[in-house]
């Protein structure tokens, strides 16, 4: 099925039952397929034909998810953006991902005109329009569009087909027995790859979406308890923060049934303090890159905590690859067969390229005739499942977000007062952060800072802007970055107090 279909079969079947609580309105599956299907007819009309794609300048708002559904309903590629990213940045991805409409809320339209280019702008509250036509959507037709960091100093599209994520939510769908009156949080943003499995999976099952506010994700024991939610699913930084406000005492959160964590790694200390809060709830561990359609391994912990694994870096195993795909683990020498290396992985959930074909180049393999996609993470076998122990190069993630330091380098050196620059995620756990260490011109740290802001998410501007006169080396002549993190580990290295 198209993913427009998986929602719509719902409507059909239980029309009545709440699919959306977004923003203090609720809307159930009948009203909100009539304002999905009357935006996606606005949206032709303006555009002239089917568009080829459809940017949400939108976040956590009825236009956000109504705009989803209609740029599908229209035959349209999704194309996720964030209003409070850099506008130059979204309307970068605008035009590399040819979007025709911008479906805007309040704060999309305050920042539209910088972001549209040639793409018009489509409001929900617009004129009562005619139907879209009903569009041909065959599986191998892209269903939606991310963007993750790139390591060229330009974000990577990522194409996901119908055809990937259909086989994805059905397998979803039958291992969570997701349906009317279930509650399915919404923590992640539209631009990250997991709020697909909370819309669709919640509406392919006829269950509810339930989208909190920023504020509400910073107390989540509260928003699962007074939300009813009954399927939770987000990023393991959740847990250490609600350990932090001293929110996750044993039993905090009887109602829920099912805890999902992925986009990091999950500590079994995390995953011990979540479950003693809900005790009625099944904890996984899930992880995938968005190449392989939101998760492709799960790891389901034993109710029983003492039978739980004992892994050698303290993290929950991320499980094994789903029985519809299949993997190798690749040495550094290219062989396989062993318990240790770069997990790779083909199958139906795999995309089949980025949308410049140049991104394609190392991230594919061949084996036994068979093109793997090349994940960049480094796993073991242990306790007879896998175990994810970090990256092979220098990606990193913070709370759940994919960074290419290479990305922020580049900015950096854009600058013409910088020679060189090098970024660091310094630090352990939920401490980590971005440090910059730069050469060239003293003194020009505030203008960095400005500068990254300018073009990059705040997730990947770094906290802190170190200038040394020049940086450490190895004995081939590349940077050091280990060194490097050595000199301004203790936050104060470079020219100490300059950010």
């Amino acid at each position: 099925m198209s993913l427009y279909q998986w929602f719509r079969r719902s409507a059909e079947r239980v029309p009545e039952a709440v699919a959306l609580e977004v923003g203090g309105e609720s809307l159930t599956y009948r009203r909100l397929r009539e304002v999905a299907d009357g935006l996606a007819g606005r949206i032709h009309a303006r555009v002239g034909r089917r568009p080829r794609a459809v940017g949400l300048l939108a976040a956590r708002s009825l236009p956000a998810y109504a705009g989803y559904l209609a740029a599908l309903r229209a035959g349209a590629v999704v194309v996720p953006l964030n209003p409070a990213f850099p506008a130059a940045r979204n309307a970068r991805l605008c035009r590399d991902a040819g979007v025709d409409a911008l479906v805007v809320d309040a704060a999309g339209a305050a920042v539209a005109a910088d972001v549209a280019g040639d793409a018009v702008t489509v409001r929900l509250d617009g004129p009562p329009p005619a139907a879209a036509p009903e569009p041909v959507v065959r599986p191998d037709d892209v269903a939606y569009l991310l963007f993750t960091s790139g390591s060229t100093g330009r974000p990577k599209g990522v194409p996901i087909r119908h055809r990937n994520v259909d086989a994805y939510l059905a397998r979803c769908l039958s291992g969570y027995r997701v349906g009317p009156g279930d509650r399915l949080s919404q923590t992640f943003d539209l631009t990250f790859d997991p709020s697909v499995f909370d819309m669709f999976v919640a509406w392919g099952g006829g269950a509810t979406l339930v989208v909190p506010q920023p504020d509400e994700v910073l107390t989540p024991v509260r928003f699962v308890n007074e939300r009813r939610i009954t399927h939770w699913f987000s990023v393991p930084s959740v847990v250490s923060l609600a350990r932090r406000m001293r929110m996750l005492s044993p039993g905090a959160m009887p109602g829920l049934r099912h805890s999902l964590f992925a986009g990091e790694q999950l500590t079994v200390e995390q995953a011990r303090a979540w479950a003693a809060a809900a005790p009625g709830s099944v904890v996984e561990n899930l992880y995938g890159p968005t190449e392989l359609t939101v998760t492709c391994t799960a790891h389901r912990l034993p109710a029983d905590p003492a039978t739980w694994p004992a892994t050698s870096n303290g993290t929950v195993p991320i499980g094994d690859v789903h029985d519809d795909l299949d993997a190798i683990l690749r040495a550094e020498d290219g062989t396989t067969g062993g318990d240790d290396g770069e997990l790779c992985v083909r199958g139906p959930q795999c995309f089949a390229g980025y949308l410049d074909p140049a991104d394609d180049e190392g991230r594919f393999v061949t084996h036994d005739g068979s093109r793997y996609y090349r994940t960049g993470d480094r796993v073991r076998r242990e306790h007879g499942t896998l175990v994810h122990h970090g990256r092979l190069d220098d990606q990193v993630k913070l709370r759940g977000y994919r960074i290419e330091l290479g990305e922020v380098e580049m900015v950096l050196r854009g600058h013409a007062g910088v020679q060189d620059a090098v970024v660091l995620a310094l630090g352990a756990g939920d401490d980590v952060t971005l440090q910059a260490v730069y050469t060239g011109a003293a003194g020009i740290a505030a203008e960095l800072s400005r500068r990254c802001a300018d073009r990059l998410p705040g997730y990947m501007v770094p906290v802190r802007i170190h200038h040394v006169a020049a940086l450490p080396t190895n004995g081939n002549g590349k940077t050091d970055r280990r060194r490097t993190a050595a000199l301004v580990g203790d936050g104060t290295g470079g020219t100490r107090g300059e950010r």
